[in-house]
């Protein structure tokens, strides 16, 4: 499981022109990607690392100061350019297996008390943000 972390103050996701999810305060965005050898302890991993990384200001975590999380899937975080001129998705584990396992780490945010908002799993979507900092992290599990 890869996520990339933004530190942002404010960010959206709109489909068809229509926002689905949205934070307009500080917080992060996170784009997530899946593999296929994730489960159960890459969810549980990935959401408190998320909740508890000490990025936004003053070395605050989201669980500090209950800031928002606008989670977006992003399969691409699994592509593999290093040969050719097209990426291979190969890495990337498929709908019917990332999907569960990105609502799992939603509802795993929110089980731990952080307020989630989500983009729309396998949509063609298009993200806002302005960034803080900027302030961008790998995480990968």
């Amino acid at each position: 499981m890869r996520a990339v972390v933004q530190r942002v103050l404010s960010a959206s996701v709109s489909v068809g022109g229509e926002v689905v999810g949205a934070i307009d305060e500080p917080g992060l965005l996170v784009y997530l990607g899946i593999t296929h050898d994730d489960g159960d302890a890459e969810v549980a991993w990935m959401a408190r690392k998320v909740r508890d990384l000490r990025i936004l200001r003053d070395e605050q975590a989201a669980s500090d100061v209950g800031a928002p999380v606008l989670v977006v899937s992003q399969f691409t975080l699994y592509g593999d350019a290093r040969k050719g001129r097209r990426p291979s998705w190969t890495a990337a584990a498929p709908g019917e297996v990332s999907e569960p396992l990105y609502e799992a780490v939603c509802a795993e945010l929110e089980r731990l008390g952080t307020r989630v908002e989500r983009g729309v799993f396998g949509a063609m979507m298009e993200v806002s943000s302005v960034n803080d900092g900027p302030f961008t992290v790998l995480l990968e599990r």
